[in-house]
């Protein structure tokens, strides 16, 4: 059995007229779309990310700018790390097919462009609060809500690490 050359974690990293050339309809395979900061990657982001791709053929995932995270208020210094580098520790990840930057304060233009046929998020959102569900269930796909790893958060992290001094 011959083993397969690993991709790049910067070949994932594609723009939006990348992605939807790649990932958009009409297309015969089944796509998973997630998006977040992962600011600090984490077990939790580890674990949605892997439910994710597993139902579906591909997962592609929006990873908020560093404009995008400043504006959704998480901390006076946040993201921790830049937008280029979360989004190439995001692509590293096996379970990650592709990863689109977005500079909007939601993905709804990135979801809209791909329409995917599963979006997934996780387990402190319900299923109605989901930016784009109108858009794929009109499209006849569904969303899907996956647990939260319990004790992993980032700003619970950061939290930790500023108490510990490190010690995290």
């Amino acid at each position: 059995m011959s083993r397969a050359e690993p991709r790049s974690a910067a070949s994932k990293i594609l723009t939006l007229q990348e992605a939807v050339h790649r990932f958009g309809p009409p297309r015969t395979t089944t796509l998973v779309f997630t998006n977040g900061c992962f600011d600090l990657l984490h077990a939790g982001h580890v674990r949605v990310l892997e439910a994710a791709r597993a139902l579906g053929d591909a997962l592609v995932v929006g990873v908020n700018t560093d404009a995008s995270v400043r504006r959704l208020g998480k901390g006076p210094d946040r993201p921790l790390v830049d937008e280029r580098h979360r989004a190439l520790v995001v692509a590293s990840l096996e379970a990650v097919d592709a990863v689109v930057l977005f500079h909007e304060d939601t993905p709804l233009r990135l979801i809209e462009a791909l329409v995917p046929d599963v979006l997934v998020k996780g387990g402190d959102y319900r299923p109605e609060e989901v930016v784009g569900r109108e858009v794929v269930e009109r499209a006849g796909g569904r969303v899907e809500i996956v647990p939260l790893l319990e004790g992993y958060s980032t700003t619970e992290l950061v939290e930790r690490i500023r108490r510990k001094g490190g010690d995290a």
